[in-house]
């Protein structure tokens, strides 16, 4: 064997050699990044997943708030309900003042009169007193439903925010699963010193270029 022979022997060898090893760091590189994609996109999982329990307790404390302002509602009707029937002794109580008041001629005003004037003052106040209490129960009910729809509010940001992220997650990992694929076609493939060197699709160092 000549002396250029075993040269240009040496010199395929060498460049062989080369090109399996750029090759075997590109390919540890790609793996690397399918790693790091993984990790991203189950970093995304975990932060969607918190605003999603976020966003199930606000929901729990809306409905809280609902059932609440609904029972305050109910009870404030049930306090304007006793009110009729006391506007109905008023109305006979007045009847009666009338009627006694005629007899006496309505010069004087007699101890049965000032009686039945004491109670429609007092049924006046009972009156006046579910009034208010109703307009009580209404304000608080008001209020929980307001306080429910603030959370609602935040609600609503908490669950977006686990859409999104969603999102960003399931994009890490389609690009990790279509880079893995392309990775394991490359590695599957013997290295050959005269083929062109292939591109990566995502935009990384071909494994036969510095």
């Amino acid at each position: 064997m000549t002396a250029t022979g075993n040269a240009g022997t040496t010199e395929s060898v060498a460049r062989a050699n080369t090109l399996a090893a750029r090759r075997s760091r590109w390919l540890g590189e790609q793996y690397a990044d399918i790693s790091k994609l993984r990790e991203m996109a189950a970093r995304e999982d975990r932060v969607g997943g918190r605003a999603t329990q976020r966003a199930t307790r606000l929901q729990t404390k809306i409905e809280r708030y609902r059932h609440q302002a609904t029972v305050l509602r109910e009870k404030s009707q049930h306090v304007l309900g006793e009110i009729p029937p006391i506007e109905q002794r008023i109305k006979q109580y007045e009847r009666d003042v009338d009627s006694t008041m005629h007899q006496s001629g309505g010069h004087r005003a007699t101890s049965d009169v000032t009686a039945l004037n004491y109670r429609i003052r007092k049924l006046q106040q009972r009156v006046a007193d579910y009034t208010e209490k109703s307009r009580v129960l209404e304000f608080k009910a008001a209020t929980k439903t307001q306080r429910g729809a603030e959370l609602k509010v935040k609600a609503d940001k908490y669950v977006e925010s686990a859409r999104f992220a969603e999102q960003e997650a399931l994009a890490y990992r389609s690009r990790a699963d279509r880079l893995q694929l392309v990775t394991e076609q490359d590695a599957t493939v013997p290295p050959s010193p005269a083929a062109a060197p292939a591109r990566s699709p995502f935009g990384d160092e071909p494994p036969g270029t510095l």
